[in-house]
């Protein structure tokens, strides 16, 4: 169970979240929803103890992110980051082994259940023919699926994801989103923007607007003409169970 209280996120004279407060539910997707620049990436980052929010506090498990052990963190939340990279030239197969780390204990060898995790998670990712490429001989969306595979591999409870789809052409979108839909065990927040896609994988919505949180719910129930037209400022109707934008 995560719990957002009241958070709160400034630098400067510039406040990017104001007054954030939602449970978000165990075992469930939610979509984090909004224009660009009104503080999705930075609520993730609070989320996985990698911002300190300037007022209100997180919650993992009814215990503040801030008291968890870096270690004891990483065996509770995976972020998967809106841009792919890493800055070594290891292979993918290494790069995905790193998402066992948090569960080695010094001068300790991986496993061979470790290496059976990451060709599993590599599997499913559909980046098991990559496993010697180096960063330079993938493409950006063949990097972006390894970090998924990475994350995976971490086997946390929690998943954050920021805009993992957005390099993906549509086929590895939805292969993407379907493994997600059938990792029920996990707790996935996950920025996205396309409304269609979320709506038809996601089930529940967290919609920010100017830094606070408009709406959170069921997210067939959130993404309405109504608030899209007020966090998006276009006119939008369903048809058929879609979002169909008017012209």
């Amino acid at each position: 169970m995560i719990e957002l209280q009241h958070i709160t996120v400034g630098f400067g004279d510039k406040e990017i979240l104001h007054d954030v407060g939602a449970g978000i539910e165990p075992g469930c997707i939610t979509a984090v929803m909004g224009p660009n620049g009104c503080g999705k990436t930075t609520l993730l980052r609070c989320i996985g103890g990698l911002l300190q929010p300037s007022g209100g506090q997180v919650l993992i498990d009814n215990k503040r992110v801030q008291d968890y052990t870096p270690r004891a963190l990483a065996q509770k939340v995976a972020f998967v980051r809106q841009q792919a990279q890493t800055d070594f030239e290891f292979s993918a197969f290494e790069t995905v082994l790193m998402g066992r780390n948090p569960y080695q204990h010094r001068l300790q060898n991986e496993s061979q259940a470790d290496w059976d995790i990451v060709e599993q998670c590599m599997r499913q990712t559909g980046t098991w023919h990559l496993r010697f490429a180096k960063p330079g001989q993938m493409s950006g969306g063949e990097l972006q699926r390894v970090m998924i595979a990475r994350a995976l591999a971490q086997q946390t409870p929690v998943l954050l994801m920021d805009e993992p789809v957005s390099n993906l052409d549509i086929a590895h979108q939805l292969d993407v989103m379907r493994l997600l839909r059938k990792a029920t065990e996990k707790t996935v927040l996950i920025v996205i923007h396309d409304l269609n896609l979320a709506l038809q994988f996601c089930d529940r919505l967290l919609l920010l607007h100017q830094g606070s949180a408009l709406y959170h719910g069921p997210i067939a129930a959130g993404l309405t003409p109504d608030n899209i037209r007020t966090v998006y400022g276009v006119d939008t109707h369903m048809a058929e169970g879609r979002i169909i934008f008017d012209y």
